[in-house]
This record gives structure tokens, C-alpha cells and sequence, in this order.
């Protein structure tokens, strides 16, 4: 479906790297957001790598009235006819301005953003910010005075990757409309704060997980990013590496789009601990846990006739730690033969890994335990399934476990994320129920495995836990109350705004007949 294209829409959503090009917890959440408020235009920002326009995986529906792409490290040319002092003042101004981002000051992005548009004769772009003779000057600056100790090859690719998505997010065209709503940090978060410096409209930050502790994960596990001076375990000699260099930007990024919000929203408590830690202010911090439609989850009859399965549900990638759940069912295995495990969801995402799992499955000889099923309908599946299991490096608050939990089918779970919240209980459940499965140790196949063959062989412990996760989802985990949190909130925003119009175009009147 090709969205309609309307100049102002009501919400603009700030989506990188998901909704609706990538199928999984976020994009499904969007998904279902955007359904269940038909009453509001919807305008869908896409932050992209730099690669071609991957396929849609969803049908987008009637009130998403319009898209704009934004390709992180993709630049215009811009002018080949700025002279050389003028190029030298802006990125001058960029170089005093940038070190500040950190602080998440929003007047210092202010001033990058009118460096990078300096006059409408001239269009800014990568031959002057990536490519002219003063950005390499700029460069080698930059690392003799802040990064001389590591390899100058390694700090001028970390560079100008992160330097060219950030140019990327604050050229490309920004749609119009009356609330923005980012849903995560990152380059997607600068684009908020963008929007709030250049439009003046209400900003808001749904985080799903703690977008900086993902990232920190990916970078600190990064081999290309090892530095020699890394291996100096003297501390008085231990100086700043790329990794501090590559999480430190990130960490700007969240600095900037939490000081630009006038709502920032998270799904448990645990996650604003780490909101503030990165300058988070408390007064406009809520929040709204996810939901789902209990009633469709609650119905599906459970078919007892199965051989003992276990399911994992999620993306094939790394974050998910799916080598820990193979290696988990192994272990199980041995003790129930006659078991079969499935992982369900898409497997596109990461080919390589997709197939480093496929590899052990075969090396583990469990090819007639362990089916990759791809993105199917959960409902079809949930009624041959006992025990969901969630073997996540990071996570937010998994939808697969509340899911599971309707349909009376315990978990075992990593203490990441909500898991541990949703399991055993918020701090404020009255009256207190029972654990609704197990959680168990980080990157741990023998106590994932534990876990599993705990309700497998505990037949009363199943049961109590099967009727506490179905009792928490129904009271606490309700999509209607989710979706009317939200709708409120804009209801509120929208409000403010059309006030603030009403008394602009008063002022126009009277001024003019003044």
C-alpha cells in the first residue's frame, strides 16, 4: 500500500531501523499502535542504513498518511563552490560546538544545525563536511588531541561513520507535524531533539529497551574495535579507546533527545534507572507497559496430545543469544528424549548468524529436535507449546512472554530487561502471586536448561506458575489500557497545541488591525 501524502501530520513516528522494515518486538508494537488509533494521522520517519530500500514487512494502514526516508551516512554532494574561509567557519563552528553534545545541550546542536545551513546559495554537503582538504585537516586534529594512543586507520572509519550519519540525520528533510514521538535514542533521539529546536513542537521518547546499553553491547564485543593500548594493564597509562569513543557518542545522542522531550516513556521501572543516569529529567519520566489483547491469547485451547515442546521466540540474531538456547536444548534432551524445541521468528535479519545456528543445531545433532519455523502466527502454535524460553543478551519487555503467559504457558527467562519483573511480579502486585516461570543466569545453557526440565518434571510447580502468569498478564499487561495511555497523552499534546495556534492567529488579527 502506498501511504497518501498529507503536508501535516499528527504524529510523525521517529523509527530507526524497524517499523516496517523489520519484522520483531518494536515494528509490531508500532504496528499495533498506529491500528488501535485510527483517529490520528500518522507520518512515518524511517532512519536507514546507507544500502538500498529494503522490503516492507508490513501492510501499512490507512492513517499512516505519508514516509520519508532518512539513509544514515548518505549525504547530498552539496556546493563545489563555497570558498575556502567559508568552509573553514563552519566546520569550525561544528569542532566548538560538538564536544558540548555530550552534555545533551541543545543550544550547541543548535548551532551545528545553522553551521550546516548557512545561507541559501549554498547547499551543504559531503564535499565539504567528509571530503574537502579542511575535514581532513579536522580529522587529524582530532586525533592527535584526543585518540593518538589507538590506530589512526580505526579512528578515521569510527569517524567518519559516526560523523556521517550524524550529518545524514540533521540535512535530510524533516516532515511536518504537531507531536514527534521517537521510539529510541540514538540517531532516531537526535532527530527528536532536532525537531524540537527546529519546529518547536512536542517531543516525545518511548524506549523499549535502554537504546545505549544495546549499543554498548554491540561495540564492546566488537573485535575491529580492539585497540593495542587496550592490552596496557597499567592504570595510570589507560587513555580514552574507540569503544569509550564510539559509546560516548551514543550516550550524547540519548543526553540530547531526553533534555528535547516533554515525555519520556518507558516500559518498567528498571529502565528510568538508566534514564537518569544518562540525564534524564524525572519530572516528565512515566511509565506505560506494554499490553496485549489477553482475551485472544487466554482462548486458545491447549492440545495436551504434543510431545514435550519448548519454543523461542524472537529474531535469529545475536542480542537473542539463540547459541544458548541450542546448546540449553541439548542438555534437555538428553534427559527427554522424545522432546522437540522450535525457534520461531524470522531469520533474514542476520544470515550469518542464521546459519552459524543452523550449524551447531547440526553439530549437536539435533537436527530432528530443533525447527527454525520462520515468522508464523503465534496463535497456531501456542496450544502445542509448554514452556517458553528467552535467552536474550538485552531486552525490554518481551510481548512473547506476556503472550505465552495468557495462554497459560510458563517461561524461562535471562534477568534482562522486564523478564525478571514480569515472571516474578511488580514491586506494587497486591495481592502477590506466584512466580509465573524461572529466571536463570546470562549466557548459561546448563541453568537455562535447568530451568526447563524444572517444569517439565515438576508437574504441580507447572500449574501454579501456568495460573499466575495467566492471572499477571489479565490484570496487569491489558493493551486497552496501554493504547488509551497513549491516546490520552496526544489527546493532551494535541490540545496545547491547537490552544497555542488558536492564540497565534488572534495575535496575527490583531496586530493587523492594530
Amino acid at each position: 500500500m502506498s501511504p497518501n501524502n498529507d503536508d501535516t501530520a499528527d504524529i510523525c513516528l521517529l523509527l530507526e531501523g524497524s517499523y516496517p522494515y523489520v519484522s520483531g518486538g518494536v515494528s509490531e508494537w508500532t504496528h499495533q499502535m498506529i491500528l488501535a488509533l485510527p483517529e490520528y494521522k500518522f507520518h512515518l520517519a524511517c532512519l536507514l542504513p546507507p544500502q538500498d530500500l529494503p522490503k516492507i514487512k508490513y501492510e501499512l494502514p490507512k492513517n499512516v498518511v505519508g514516509m520519508t526516508h532518512i539513509f544514515l551516512q548518505r549525504l547530498p554532494l552539496g556546493s563545489s563552490h563555497i570558498p575556502k574561509h567559508e568552509k573553514e567557519n563552519i566546520l569550525e563552528t561544528i569542532t566548538k560546538a560538538f564536544p558540548y553534545l555530550h552534555q545533551g545541550s541543545l543550544s550547541h546542536l543548535k548551532e551545528i544545525i545553522n553551521a550546516l545551513h548557512p545561507s541559501k546559495e549554498h547547499e551543504i554537503g559531503s564535499r565539504v563536511l567528509i571530503d574537502s582538504e579542511e575535514a581532513w585537516e579536522l580529522i587529524v586534529r582530532l586525533y592527535q588531541n584526543t585518540m593518538k594512543s589507538s590506530s589512526f586507520l580505526n579512528f578515521f572509519w569510527s569517524w567518519r561513520s559516526l560523523i556521517s550519519a550524524f550529518y545524514s540525520t540533521l540535512l535530510a528533510k524533516l516532515p511536518k507535524a504537531r507531536i514527534y514521538h521517537a521510539l529510541s535514542t540514538g540517531y532516531a533521539g537526535l532527530l527528536l531533539a532536532r525537531a524540537h529546536i527546529e519546529n518547536e513542537r512536542p517531543c516525545i521518547v518511548t524506549e523499549h529497551g535502554i537504546y545505549t546499553n544495546e549499543r554498548k553491547i554491540e561495540i564492546l564485543t566488537a573485535d575491529w574495535l580492539d585497540d593495542r593500548q587496550a592490552m596496557n594493564l597499567s592504570i595510570e597509562d589507560i587513555k580514552p579507546d574507540l569503544k569509550d569513543f564510539w559509546i560516548d557518542t551514543f550516550s550524547s545522542y540519548s543526553r540530547l533527545c531526553y533534555n528535547a522531550s516533554s515525555s519520556i516513556i518507558t516500559l518498567f521501572k528498571d529502565n528510568q534507572d538508566f534514564q537518569l543516569t544518562e540525564g534524564a529529567n524525572k519530572e516528565v519520566m512515566r511509565i506505560i507497559p506494554n499490553g496485549i489483547d489477553e482475551s485472544i491469547y487466554s482462548a486458545i485451547p491447549r492440545n495436551m496430545s504434543h510431545p514435550p515442546t519448548v519454543a523461542l521466540i524472537g529474531r535469529v540474531v545475536p542480542i537473542k543469544d539463540i547459541k544458548t538456547f541450542i546448546r540449553a536444548i541439548e542438555r534437555v534432551y538428553r534427559e527427554i528424549p522424545n522432546l522437540k524445541a522450535l525457534i520461531i521468528g524470522p531469520t533474514d535479519e542476520d544470515k550469518d548468524y542464521f546459519q552459524e545456528c543452523k550449524s551447531l543445531v547440526e553439530s549437536l545433532s539435533l537436527d530432528e529436535v530443533i525447527t527454525f519455523t520462520g515468522k508464523v502466527n503465534l496463535i497456531d502454535y501456542f496450544g502445542k507449546i509448554d514452556v517458553v524460553v528467552l535467552t536474550s543478551l538485552s531486552e525490554s519487555q518481551p510481548l512473547s512472554i506476556l503472550e505465552a503467559g495468557a495462554s497459560g504457558i510458563p517461561s524461562v527467562a535471562t534477568d534482562v530487561g522486564s523478564c525478571r519483573e514480569l515472571i516474578e511480579g511488580r514491586a506494587d502486585e497486591v495481592p502477590r502471586l506466584h512466580a509465573g516461570g524461572l529466571i536463570r543466569e546470562l549466557s548459561n545453557p546448563t541453568s537455562i536448561a535447568e530451568g526447563i526440565l524444572m517444569l517439565f518434571k515438576r508437574p504441580e510447580f507447572y500449574a501454579k506458575c501456568s495460573e499466575a502468569m495467566r492471572e499477571r498478564v489479565k490484570k496487569y499487561y491489558r493493551k486497552e489500557d496501554q493504547i488509551q495511555a497513549y491516546r490520552t497523552l496526544y489527546q493532551s499534546y494535541l490540545k496545547q497545541d491547537r490552544q497555542q495556534e488558536n492564540a497565534s492567529a488572534m495575535h496575527e488579527v490583531k496586530s493587523g488591525n492594530d
